[in-house]
């Protein structure tokens, strides 16, 4: 019978929709779903766990070395819990990308990325060449499957009517001394997390500076969405790196997404083909972007965005 951890993320004592995402994903493949909560103080994010539908254990550690996410911390306690399961997941976010080849290492096995597809327990569909192509991983029998979940692919697993129980473990391992938290910086936002939003409104180079992306917020206040941005906005220097949806950004599924001033790069569409409704703003008409889109407007955005402000308001 397959058993399954799940490495839970949480921030600020708040367990992350992307642990979720693992659950599903977990049902998927089949067997007992337990949930790994590592932190300073558990308690809050390990009843959260717990109220997931399909879990069948929470496993709570409390350790102030668990205060901050720390792959070098977390991954030895993961091994030493690893041994008593077939699978062991994380979500394919920042937190995941850092851990799991951690963990992999230490169990001597290969990860296995972005699982958006279960064959069987073993095999698993991952997409590759920035989404236009999908390869089918097979886990030689025995060994430990050690893999990342795209959130992208996965709903979020709904509310359970009885809580999983909570089990308090203590995990007695060596905790090493050369990786140390200094400090975190994180612009402070009241708007809906990017990776979890059910909207999101991106920017593109078109906007033309930083001072004129004050109009992707004042639409994304306006539609009570995530604010995101093409790589090309990024570089750019108009907003900061943890904003930008694409291969080499964010992997988001909103239910619905407006990109404005975005031609559309194959390495951002990989971000948001699981978009429920994609909605393009373009001056160019022959944009890729447009090639996604489900409604496009070709346009001058600076006076398209106020306008479609003006009408939502």
């Amino acid at each position: 019978m397959n058993k399954i951890l799940i490495i839970a993320e949480h921030f600020d004592g708040k367990l992350n929709p992307s642990t979720a995402r693992c659950v599903s994903c977990a049902q998927k493949i089949g067997g007992e779903i337990d949930v790994l909560v590592l932190a300073a103080a558990p308690e809050a994010i390990a009843r959260a766990a717990a109220s997931l539908q399909g879990v069948s254990r929470v496993l709570s550690v409390a350790n102030a070395a668990n205060a901050h996410a720390l792959a070098a911390v977390f991954a030895p306690q993961v091994k030493a819990l690893a041994a008593d399961y077939t699978h062991v997941l994380a979500p394919s976010t920042t937190f995941g990308k850092d851990l799991m080849p951690r963990v992999a290492a230490l169990l001597g096995v290969a990860q296995v990325s972005d699982l958006m597809q279960v064959a069987d327990a073993r095999r698993f569909v991952r997409p590759i060449y920035a989404g236009n192509a999908l390869l089918t991983v097979e886990v030689p029998a025995g060994q430990t499957v050690v893999a990342t979940v795209r959130t992208a692919s996965w709903p979020e697993a709904p509310a359970a009517t009885q809580p999983a129980p909570i089990e308090s473990r203590s995990i007695d391992v060596a905790l090493p001394a050369h990786t140390r938290f200094v400090g975190l910086e994180s612009g402070a936002s009241d708007r809906p997390d990017l990776q979890s939003a059910s909207r999101v409104v991106s920017g593109g180079r078109a906007l033309g500076s930083a001072e004129n992306f004050k109009l992707i917020y004042a639409l994304a206040d306006t539609l009570g969405a995530a604010v995101g941005a093409s790589r090309a906005a990024v570089d750019a220097g108009y907003v900061p790196s943890d904003m930008q949806v694409g291969q080499t950004g964010k992997i988001i599924a909103p239910q619905l997404y407006v990109a404005i001033g975005i031609s559309g790069a194959i390495q951002h569409l990989t971000g948001i083909k699981d978009a429920g409704t994609i909605v393009a703003i373009n001056k160019d008409a022959e944009a890729p972007i447009f090639e996604v889109a489900d409604f496009g407007l070709v346009g001058d955005l600076f006076k398209l965005v106020p306008e479609l402000q003006q009408a939502l308001g």
